[in-house]
């Protein structure tokens, strides 16, 4: 946990602030059982109503200056934990922002969330308590020990015998509960894994009149981050009960023996009074540092989660010494590559090719046999397992990443909008771009009708990942978001499979006249997006089956041939021949 106090800059002022304020308050508390047993053993002892009104007076003013350091103390507190779990949250979030895809597979997306909100949050609830319980209990502690052992020695061997037996007991209570509070968190990334599902696939949900089955299932990971819950409180159940046990059998024998030495002469009532409030304020801390740590043993759990977000390399990195690309052809010589943690066969084997710049190359083949896969690699959102892919005639791994990613633009299977404006989602191509720009892309696209017909226009909100928008409209605006970027290389994954064969089209038509002197990938299920294409490749589970084009693949690719049939008819492939 030490590691992530480092997040405290910036508000380290506040967290000095208030340990001090709470030493005012503890000193005034301190205060206070003396000052008692002062008005009992010499003001009312001996009827002098001048000093009873006068020691009055300083505890009124003690117990002022404690509301006062209490208060600050809260106060800055309050402002150094806040402080420190924004900063602690930005840390994690830009962490988060430089995984590749493989960190981001290790890790699930809704464990990522728990850990950036909830883990966050436990932190953020330690550094409170520390600054202010972690300081006062120790200081009250201590410090009522030394006052007690001041007024009686004697009375004092009491602490021997009822401190070391609270400590042990604690010390169980925490070894007892840290596991579990370590599996809560687990269980919370479970509901909120199942929370995410629901949210993102409430339409296939409706669609399959599956709430029921979607109900069993939270109910389920509700049930089991409950039981998980009440386990944990049940191993602390017994801290309380067993702590208040101990200080009053504790305040019963300091009544007991110091009643014996009231009797003998040997000591006043009034210290007697001060010392059964500094036996109460002793345990009284003791058992507020049992529930620290408790609290503190949840957040070391959220704690090593956190790190191990912080701590995990990037498996993607910038090259030491960086190259620089001579053009922009593309080549994969042998390159496998298999997803992590996987037992399966490579999702690609051997692939081998290569792209001149300027190139339009369509990407074929049937479901899962590695299409898009092949295109990450190329953006290198993960990096071969072997073999190797150059740009340039220089390996991928090392160029500089902005340089690839400035190259290249892509349109992915799943169309993504923001929250926000038509404008500003296709801003993202390019910050700087003028609104002309903006709508020659859409123009391309295929997308400025229907975004000019909207009552704002390009100032139209989008809602949530673009609900409000069709899934065509959704990939038009998507590919116009790449347009606006003017990428050197294009990568279509997919992206106009929601579109009609006429708008298609069209939309390829924009895009050859636009594109003419760039490269362009197009992954496609229809024979008709990737047919015009310079070169064709078929790949056939995660295989490279054939590379040519659309005539010389009819005549030499059985697979490629039966895509045509199937979707243009016998008849073309015949006429081909």
């Amino acid at each position: 946990m030490m590691k992530l106090m480092r997040y405290l800059k910036g508000s380290i002022i506040f967290a000095i602030i208030a340990p001090i304020m709470m030493m005012l308050e503890v000193a005034m508390d301190l205060m206070q059982p003396t000052l008692i047993s002062k008005i009992v053993d010499v003001g009312i002892a001996n009827g002098d109503m001048n000093y009873i009104l006068a020691t009055g007076g300083k505890m009124i003013l003690a117990a002022v200056l404690a509301v006062i350091g209490g208060a600050g103390c809260t106060v800055f507190a309050s402002m150094a934990s806040m402080s420190y779990g924004a900063n602690l949250r930005q840390g994690v979030f830009d962490k988060i922002q430089t995984f590749s895809f493989k960190e981001l597979d290790e890790l699930k997306t809704s464990s990522l969330i728990t850990r950036i909100t909830n883990d966050v949050v436990q932190m953020q609830n330690m550094v409170l308590m520390m600054l202010r319980i972690m300081v006062r209990s120790p200081l009250l502690c201590i410090g009522g020990v030394i006052m007690a052992v001041i007024l009686s020695p004697k009375l004092s061997i009491i602490f021997v015998f009822s401190m070391p037996l609270l400590l042990v007991f604690i010390v169980y209570v925490v070894n007892k509960a840290f596991p579990l509070f370590s599996t809560v968190q687990k269980r919370i990334d479970r509901v909120n894994t199942v929370m995410r599902e629901n949210l993102l696939g409430v339409r296939l949900i409706k669609a399959f009149v599956s709430h029921d089955r979607e109900k069993e299932r939270f109910s389920k990971a509700n049930n089991e981050l409950t039981a998980i819950n009440i386990s944990a409180q049940k191993s602390t159940i017994l801290l309380w009960p067993f702590l208040t046990l101990v200080m009053n059998f504790s305040t019963i024998a300091v009544l007991w023996f110091g009643g014996i030495t009231v009797i003998n002469g040997d000591m006043e009532i009034g210290k007697i009074i001060a010392f059964v409030n500094y036996l109460i304020q002793i345990l009284s801390s003791l058992m507020m540092v049992s529930m620290l740590i408790i609290n503190v043993s949840r957040a070391k759990a959220s704690a090593d989660r956190i790190n191990e977000v912080l701590d995990t390399d990037c498996s993607i990195v910038e090259p030491e010494n960086p190259v620089e690309a001579n053009g922009l052809d593309i080549e994969f010589k042998n390159v496998s590559f298999k997803y992590y943690g996987s037992e399966e066969e490579p999702v690609l084997s051997n692939i081998s090719f290569k792209v001149s710049y300027g190139e339009t190359v369509g990407i074929i083949g049937a479901t899962g046999s590695g299409k898009s896969t092949l295109i990450s690699l190329i953006l290198r959102l993960y990096d071969v397992t072997e073999g190797a892919v150059f740009i340039g005639g220089q390996d991928i791994k090392s160029l500089q990443h902005s340089f690839i990613r400035d190259s290249i633009g892509v349109v992915l299977q799943e169309n993504t909008l923001f929250t926000g404006t038509v404008e500003e989602n296709l801003l993202w191509g390019d910050p700087d771009a003028a609104y002309d720009e903006l709508q020659r892309a859409a123009m391309d696209a295929q997308a400025h009708e229907f975004v000019s017909s909207m009552e704002n226009g390009y100032k139209s909100m989008v809602e949530q990942r673009g609900k409000n928008f069709s899934g065509g409209q959704k990939q038009r605006i998507s590919i116009a978001r790449v347009l606006v970027k003017n990428p050197k290389i294009l990568i279509m994954d997919d992206s106009t499979s929601a579109l009609d064969m006429a708008t298609e089209a069209r939309l390829q038509q924009a895009l050859k006249k636009r594109m003419r002197d760039a490269t362009m990938f197009i992954i496609a299920q229809r024979i008709s997006s990737v047919m015009d294409a310079d070169k064709i490749i078929v790949l056939d589970k995660g295989e490279i089956s054939a590379i040519g084009s659309h005539n010389n693949l009819i005549e030499s690719s059985s697979i490629y041939r039966a895509f045509v049939e199937s979707q243009l008819g016998k008849e073309v492939a015949l006429n081909v021949k």
